[in-house]
């Protein structure tokens, strides 16, 4: 077959193949042109999630005659002044937008320049162009594209249902917004519950607000700023505290140059930033924006200028590692404030109606006496009650925390610490403290066991873990593949205080262990195997320790169901204020619980 070259109206319906995959390609394109044309309010209707009709009205700079009839040529465009490519300003560059999208659809484009007289108008139809016209319209672009696909139906056959596809436009629409927190946006049509942001003030508290309209009100109390620069980068933004996470990664905006990203290098710096904070299933909520020269960057790696590719990767991914650690550090003991609300929304939950029964219960005598109930404890202990039917308020031990303020007096003004002063424990496990204006219930395991971990982290960045020799070597008995893994190892372990060697077949002896480390060696060494286990040889080595840093750090932590001292307490609570981290667990989970004066007073109907 011989050579031969294509019709030109097959070429644009092959580059559409590339450019518009889906109505929320389509959207993306003529959203970045609006944006790209200086526009402050961006209107979007859809129909049928963008199969029918996409609609995108702007108010920029818009287009004359000469113009309006270039934009729709193939490799034309205004987002090139000088022709480097390696110096890209706009979100836009390939010139392959509009003819693509006119090629398998029908496009019209009304725009009118400021100033000018009139608008003009021009219309596309699957490939085959009109002459530019005059019109009447108001200043900017309207860019209309109807029966998306018609000219290329096996393309509809591979798309998903209204309801996904408009979905995936909300996405879009989402993090174009996110960059530009100066222009209002707006989203309708049908399968959509709608989108309104209002446009926002310059500066960072302007980005926190247009974050806060994307990822709710929540995000806004549980963010932290995020500014740190290195060598021609720059990055900005809020990130989540760890307790505020979810289960996948859709919470995640991340950019360059004001150009939205899903990047690989992004990624993988955000989950090693947080790695010592949250479980492997969950996922941080952020918004991290970075700046740099666009020679510095290749943004024309992928069709859908969706990943980007940098000189110097490495910098990056270090600069945003640090970024977020450093702010991650310096949240301190601070918790997610949603724990107090899910925990309120709880209890109002439950139901509090009184017991129904079948026949109301016979008034007693105006001279009854309940000591001569035949129910009466025949021998009633000291404070009333009969010991065999309140065994379950005996105990053998005196209270550990007696905290009533006529019993034990507490230091000045302990109530004005973020965590305020302990009052009490419940359960041996709950420490309950009473702040200025509110309330704060800590899980003392979880929150011992995180200071634990970076004392020990400490130690060892510092001058090594301490260890203690122990008189006679523990034996521990345990799988040969256990074994195995524990000797691999073994440098490492006594780096971090736990010296072992092999005992024979089947067998490990420990010479020497952690000196902060109390309790059972034994199970100790054999939890250590399982993490190193469930780690795998992929895993970084530096993550392998912590993980073992965190076992150790479980073990020796306060347990459930040991009873503290008032001064215990208060002593864990001001450590926690003054640890990094200590708002969750070595697990992902919150130490504590916030709940407002105001939110109990609700919850009882006070106000």
């Amino acid at each position: 077959m011989p050579v031969r070259r294509l019709d030109p109206i097959l070429v644009d319906r092959i580059a559409a193949g590339e450019v518009v995959e889906r109505p929320a390609s389509a959207v993306k394109e003529l959203v970045e042109n609006a944006l790209d044309a200086d526009a402050r309010r961006i209107d979007i209707a859809l129909e049928s999630g963008g199969r029918k009709l996409i609609r995108v009205t702007d108010d920029g700079r818009g287009m004359g005659p000469d113009d309006l009839a270039l934009a729709v040529e193939r490799h034309a465009t205004s987002k090139l002044p000088d022709g480097d490519l390696s110096n890209i300003a706009t979100l836009g560059f390939r010139g392959e937008a509009l003819p693509s999208i006119g090629s398998v659809a029908e496009l019209d484009i009304l725009s009118r320049e400021r100033d000018a007289a009139n608008a003009f108008a021009i219309r596309v139809d699957q490939g085959r162009k009109s002459v530019v016209m005059p019109a009447a319209g108001s200043q900017g672009t309207r860019v209309e594209v109807r029966d998306l696909f018609a000219a290329t139906p096996a393309r509809l056959k591979f798309l998903k249902s209204d309801r996904a596809e408009a979905q995936a436009v909300a996405d879009i629409v989402k993090r174009l917004a996110m960059a530009h927190p100066q222009v209002r946006f707006s989203l309708g049509g049908d399968h959509l519950s709608g989108l309104d942001y209002a446009a926002c003030p310059e500066g960072a508290e302007g980005w926190l607000m247009r974050i806060a309209q994307v990822l709710g009100r929540d995000f806004r109390e549980n963010a932290l700023a995020i500014d740190a620069q290195r060598e021609g980068f720059r990055i900005r933004g809020f990130a989540g505290l760890p307790t505020f996470h979810r289960a996948n990664a859709m919470a995640q905006f991340m950019y360059v140059n004001g150009r939205p990203v899903r990047d690989k290098l992004f990624h993988s710096g955000v989950r090693a930033a947080y790695m010592d904070y949250l479980p492997g299933d969950r996922h941080p909520a952020l918004a991290l924006f970075l700046e740099c020269d666009p020679h510095l960057v290749d943004v024309n790696v992928h069709p859908a200028k969706a990943e980007v590719r940098f000189r110097d990767a490495g910098l990056v991914r270090g600069l945003i590692i640090g970024a977020l650690k450093e702010a991650l550090a310096g949240a301190m003991h601070r918790a997610t404030t949603t724990g107090g609300a899910n925990t309120i929304n709880a209890l109002q939950q439950r139901s509090f109606a009184p017991p129904q029964f079948s026949r109301p219960f016979p008034a007693a005598p105006a001279n009854w006496d309940w000591r001569q109930s035949p129910n009466m404890p025949s021998a009633p202990s000291t404070n009333g009650f009969h010991e065999a039917s309140q065994a379950a308020f005996a105990h053998d031990a005196t209270p550990s925390a007696d905290m009533r303020a006529h019993h034990a007096p507490l230091e000045e003004n302990a109530e004005s610490h973020p965590l305020g002063a302990a009052r009490a424990q419940l359960h041996d496990t709950y420490i309950v403290a009473q702040t200025k204006d509110g309330i704060v219930i800590v899980d003392q395991h979880a929150a011992h066991e995180r200071l634990v971990y970076e004392r020990l982290k400490r130690q060892r960045d510092e001058h090594g873990i301490s260890s203690q020799m122990q008189l006679i070597p523990i034996v521990v008995e345990m799988d040969g593949a256990d074994v195995d893994r524990l000797l691999e190892h073994q440098g490492t372990l006594a780096g971090l205080g736990l010296v072992l060697d092999s005992f024979g077949p089947g067998a490990v002896a420990v010479s020497e262990t952690p000196a902060m480390l109390k309790g059972d060696m034994t199970r100790l060494v054999r939890d250590i195997a399982d993490a190193l286990a469930e780690d795998g040889a992929t895993t970084p080595l530096e993550r392998r320790i912590d993980h073992v840093l965190a076992t150790m750090a479980c073990h020796h932590s306060v347990r459930a169901g040991r009873r503290l001292t008032g001064e215990e307490m208060n002593a864990l609570l001001r450590e926690m204020e003054s640890t990094p981290g200590s708002g969750q667990c070595n697990h992902g989970r919150p130490t504590y619980v916030e709940l407002r004066l105001a939110d109990v007073e609700r919850l009882f109907g006070r106000k």
